[in-house]
């Protein structure tokens, strides 16, 4: 099984994580916001992970530490399940229609950092949360797992449906990019180490 446990404790969060990534059963997910509860479980069950996540955070300030601090912890989660990559896929895309909103979400687990964010919210606030810290939140993910991640928003109007079409979206792109290699048994690199 590929799976890790994190703890994070820290003056302004206390947080514990365990990512399985061959365990599709549903896991308990408290972030201190429901709005981020609601895209983080959307995040497991469309990858077909189990995630639980218990946050204590900083929240009557606002929800920037705690969602930064998720995102290291589910950041390094993913280092820890995927050891040396061999036998994946290394490289992940998907594409998600929410009502009227289209996403795509490409990944590369390269042990490199390269980030992109071309999304453009129709709205400031999503479920209480500032529309710019969901692209925090997925830069600091993209920084601790090592990965190339690559987030596009399309078209939308609706923040809900647009941030719920890009959780989607990453989900599966995970999910691809992690599943067994149909070609390449060892570590999927022409340099043999990733």
């Amino acid at each position: 099984m590929r799976s890790s446990k994190i703890e994070r404790k820290t003056s302004e969060t206390s947080i514990s994580l365990s990512l399985n990534l061959d365990d599709s059963s549903r896991g308990t997910v408290n972030s201190g916001n429901a709005f981020l509860d609601h895209m983080l479980d959307l995040f497991q069950v469309h990858g077909g992970f189990r995630l639980d996540l218990s946050c204590q955070g900083d929240t009557a300030i606002d929800m920037h530490h705690s969602m930064e601090d998720i995102g290291i912890v589910l950041g390094q989660a993913l280092v820890e399940c995927l050891g040396d990559k061999k036998g994946i896929e290394r490289y992940g895309f998907y594409f998600v229609p929410m009502d009227e909103a289209l996403s795509r979400v490409c990944i590369d687990f390269s042990n490199r950092i390269g980030f992109v964010w071309n999304v453009d919210l129709p709205a400031a606030v999503a479920g209480g949360i500032e529309a710019s810290m969901f692209e925090h939140f997925f830069k600091t993910v993209c920084e601790n797992a090592r990965m190339n991640l690559h987030v596009e928003l399309f078209y939308g109007s609706d923040n809900h449906h647009c941030l719920e079409s890009i959780f989607k979206a990453f989900a599966r792109a995970v999910a691809m990019a992690v599943a067994p290699s149909r070609n390449v048994k060892g570590v999927p690199s022409s340099k043999g180490v990733l």
